[in-house]
């Protein structure tokens, strides 16, 4: 399958169609090292200083990866907000048993599937009806530049369940390893190997029947 969007230009316009996944997270962090946030994090003196190097760090990637579940920009700001203001209240609590990036990922995925059943639960909203609302705004709010293609390829994605298009994300547009996404998620990785190998094949089911 080729890449789908380059989410890294989402708001200017601009997207990618020239076969160039966008550089896995993980790589476009690795300046910063984690071990001296979490360090100066526990000192008063160098507090703020240290939540402050880990939001410049984390923060685009967790609203990029929060908004391609939501897709409204307003709700993803709202839920990156939220996002951080667990990580300044629980940070002190880290014990290592899994890295920063995939501990951040996890409340940051966490919410985006609450935020999700929340609004199913609020207003009994079907599941087709929240595809329907998440479809609208993605055709209003996300500028393709008229590339009808790539804007099918999201429409489809939309039609995955929440968990399993979460794992699809983490999977091609972050490209982590399925132990990653296991820490990440608290499914096995083979579960996880079958979850992505079924979304893959919804995903050409869906564009093979509206003829992409």
């Amino acid at each position: 399958m080729k890449p789908f969007l380059d989410w890294g230009r989402i708001g200017t316009g601009q997207t990618t169609t020239h076969g160039t996944k966008p550089q896995p997270a993980q790589n476009m962090l690795a300046e910063i090292d984690d071990r001296e946030i979490l360090e100066k994090f526990k000192q008063d003196s160098s507090k703020n200083w240290a939540f402050a190097q880990l939001m410049n760090k984390y923060q685009k990637r967790i609203y990029m990866h929060i908004r391609k579940m939501v897709i409204d920009h307003d709700d993803a700001d709202d839920l990156t907000q939220e996002v951080f203001v667990k990580v300044w209240h629980h940070l002190e609590s880290f014990r290592n048993h899994s890295s920063l990036f995939t501990w951040l990922y996890r409340i940051a995925s966490n919410e985006c599937l609450n935020f999700l059943n929340r609004k199913r639960r609020r207003f009994l909203v079907p599941i087709c009806d929240v595809q329907k609302e998440l479809t609208s705004k993605l055709e209003n709010q996300w500028t393709f530049s008229g590339d009808e293609i790539q804007l099918k390829l999201q429409k489809a994605l939309l039609t995955l369940p929440d968990k399993q298009r979460l794992v699809f994300n983490l999977r091609y547009y972050e490209e982590l390893s399925y132990e990653e996404i296991s820490a990440i998620t608290g499914t096995s990785v083979g579960a996880l190997k079958a979850s992505y190998h079924h979304a893959v094949k919804k995903v050409e089911e869906y564009l093979t029947k509206n003829e992409l």
